[in-house]
């Protein structure tokens, strides 16, 4: 449970801190001044703005809100993808294509992952709305229309003026 939690409480600075590893990663590295192009104008910002969706569609899941922990699943999805930043940050040679490639897939599962666990959830509870608020409710008799057409009327005074 404590890593789950972990992951919870990591996943908003994560989106500060992966992308300022990449540019911290160009640095040590010593890569060239066109790959820092690539790392300032594409991967910040499509890693920072990735994290950022990814984070806000994963707490906003009721369940998520409710433990304030992630499922094993996102904590895997996240490991994943994060780890394989990680490794792009490192600009390996020969790997680094294979660490984009892979970082790039798993960002896009990740996704579908949290759509796909938001859209479970809400559709439980969809169906528990519809069945509260359903046909049952909305279904008059034409006796309650009756009634309706002429309601009854109580008038109150507060005080009686003398003629």
């Amino acid at each position: 449970m404590w890593l789950r939690e972990a992951f919870f409480r990591w996943l908003l600075p994560a989106a500060f801190l992966l992308p300022l590893w990449l540019f911290v990663g160009w640095a040590i590295f010593g890569r060239s001044a066109g790959s820092l192009l690539w790392v300032l104008l594409m991967a910040m910002p499509t890693v920072f703005a990735g994290q950022l969706i990814l984070t806000l569609l994963t707490r906003s899941r009721p369940s998520v809100r409710a433990e304030r922990a992630l499922s094993w699943w996102d904590v895997v999805g996240f490991a994943v993808w994060h780890l394989l930043t990680i490794g792009v940050g490192l600009f390996l040679d020969g790997a680094f294509g294979w660490l984009l490639t892979g970082a790039i897939i798993a960002a896009i599962a990740l996704f579908w992952l949290q759509l796909w666990q938001l859209w479970n959830e809400a559709r439980g509870t969809g169906i528990r709305f519809r069945e509260t608020v359903g046909w049952r409710t909305a279904a008059r008799s034409d006796d309650d229309r009756a009634a309706r057409a002429q309601p009854e009327v109580v008038v109150i005074e507060e005080s009686r003026t003398k003629d």
